[in-house]
């Protein structure tokens, strides 16, 4: 069963496997139409010093920094 569409960035590409063995379809985010994805997954290495908050998207983006892929995963599946 198709859990959603993530787009994940990538420099995450470990991430790829892990959430399509868990239903998601994954897509690199450089290729992504972020209107027809879920969710997005970024590496947080572009922290924002200025704290501007232009939003790109109106889907939930996840910050996987310091995260592990099981907690990811718990994101996603509460969203």
């Amino acid at each position: 069963m198709l859990q959603g569409i993530v787009a994940v960035e990538k420099s995450l590409s470990r991430l790829f496997d892990t959430l399509e063995t868990q239903g998601y379809e994954v897509i690199s985010l450089d290729k992504a139409n972020l209107d027809d994805v879920d969710a997005v997954v970024v590496s947080g290495s572009d922290i924002n010093l200025m704290n501007i908050q232009d939003t790109l998207t109106d889907v939930p983006v996840i910050n996987a920094a310091g995260k592990s892929a099981d907690e990811i995963l718990d994101e996603l599946d509460r969203l």
